[in-house]
């Protein structure tokens, strides 16, 4: 595949992910999208796309839920030489304003309507296409994810084409991914890497029909799976593997292969509920927006530790963070050595690696990032939101159950007010659970904010 600016020609978007059988169906929503349609509609929304001043080189920001829309304008996006900005659909117009404004794409795509329950996985949406600016994209990027603090320079995270389609091949060398003419029972969104490569891009490429379910319940998920006699592989996070674990079948589900979870560690107690209800393997994956897939172990015979990824290679540093092989880069307007240095991403994930058998195990984070529903959330944004809001003097956030926050008011403030101008703010997974006001938070001898939950429990008892 030739280069271009953004790391390959977009005729990759055609061998990587729109060839085969124009018979083949590709996705089942729940009518069936065939490779023929998927073409046809790729090339309308180019037209469109083109219509409202995108030109190759240029940036399309995508604000759309997970739907035929979303995959459609995506793809042609790339199709058209562009830049993908995907743009979480929870995200509040403040969050989404703030991301427009710093990375200024040509083009917006967002609902003009939304069909669906909020417990819909795909919805049914009419995308309407816009004009934004002149400028073309301000990297060389493929596509642009947004981790938390998303609107800060070490939130952006860009991958070229090439690095999604390098990324796209080393799924098919991975032993128990779902196979040509398989199906993918696909619950986390398209938005985020899971999703989007280990779902979308790989089951375009691999031949594998994707599958979301009707609604987001674990009845509904197993509806899915029982619906065709083709083997299913669900793909989710660990709050799926939650539901699951408590739905008990009507009836044998020989088509269920696996089930393979990412994000946060899945506890023991729950991997056991779930493999003693349905009797197939629960597969790991660990992985970062960064760079992809890292490490898998989807025949659970290792958990909690998997196996590097082919051709990832992972250290452990001498502080006992894991550091993972990355060639370039991945942070947009960024130079940090404490994230990336010398070819190596900093994960900011405490872990060790086996020297005898190269098994890694990953025992928690270095940072403030925590998951919330398998969505990550970066602590210190939601508390340099509280610190910004009228009536709060300093705020400390951490997790504790969830996300709370200790808040010291400057001046008349009650819960509920903060908890109304947060809802301005943060989309509904970044909000503290619990918020607690203080007269004053605790402080060291030197006057530094204290972090421990446990000091500050105590504190606001």
């Amino acid at each position: 595949m030739a280069e271009n600016a953004l790391g390959t020609d977009p005729e990759w978007v055609d061998e990587l992910l729109l060839g085969g059988d124009p018979g083949d169906v590709c996705l089942r929503l729940p009518d069936p999208v065939d490779r023929a349609t998927l073409r046809r509609l790729v090339a309308d929304a180019r037209t469109r796309l083109a219509g409202a001043g995108l030109r190759r080189g240029g940036a399309v920001a995508l604000r759309l839920p997970p739907s035929l829309a979303y995959v459609v304008h995506l793809l042609a996006t790339w199709r058209s030489g562009g830049q993908a900005i995907l743009l979480d659909h929870r995200l509040t117009d403040h969050e989404v304003d703030r991301a427009l404004e710093r990375l200024t794409p040509q083009v917006v795509v967002a609902p003009v309507r939304t069909g669906g329950g909020g417990l819909r996985i795909f919805h049914d949406v009419t995308a309407g296409v816009q004009a934004y600016s002149d400028r073309p994209a301000g990297t060389g990027h493929a596509v642009i994810q947004l981790s938390s603090g998303s609107t800060g320079p070490s939130k952006v995270i860009g991958r070229t084409g090439a690095d999604l389609a390098a990324e796209v091949l080393r799924y098919t060398h991975i032993d128990g991914v779902a196979l040509p003419g398989e199906r993918i029972i696909l619950l986390p969104s398209m938005v985020h890497v899971l999703g989007l490569v280990g779902g979308l891009l790989y089951g375009l490429h691999a031949r594998v029909e994707l599958v979301p379910p009707q609604r987001l319940s674990g009845d509904a998920i197993l509806a899915a799976v029982a619906e065709r006699d083709t083997p299913a592989t669900v793909l989710g996070v660990p709050f799926h593997i939650g539901l699951l674990a408590s739905t008990t079948p009507t009836g044998p589900l020989p088509q269920l292969k696996r089930m393979t979870t990412g994000g946060e560690l899945v506890p023991a107690a729950v991997a056991r509920a779930f493999t003693d209800r349905y009797g197939v393997p629960l597969g790991n994956m660990y992985g970062m927006t960064e760079v992809g897939v890292i490490g898998t172990d989807l025949y659970g015979r290792h958990r909690p530790a998997i196996a590097p990824a082919p051709g990832i290679e992972v250290r452990e540093s001498s502080t006992g963070e894991l550091w993972v092989s990355c060639p370039t880069n991945p942070y947009v307007g960024l130079a940090d050595p404490t994230r990336w240095a010398d070819g190596w991403l900093h994960t900011r994930d405490a872990g060790a690696v086996d020297p005898d058998t190269g098994l890694v195990t990953i025992k928690g984070r270095f940072d403030s990032q925590v998951s919330v529903g398998g969505m990550k959330v970066d602590l210190t944004e939601v508390e340099s939101t509280l610190t910004g809001l009228p009536g709060v003097a300093s705020a400390v956030v951490v997790w504790d159950d969830g996300i709370t926050a200790y808040v010291q008011p400057d001046g008349p403030l009650t819960t509920d007010a903060l908890d109304e101008l947060l809802a301005q703010r943060l989309a509904g997974y970044k909000r503290p659970r619990n918020l607690r006001l203080l007269d004053q938070l605790p402080r060291t001898t030197t006057g530094k904010l204290v972090r421990s939950a446990t000091a500050l429990r105590a504190a606001g008892s």
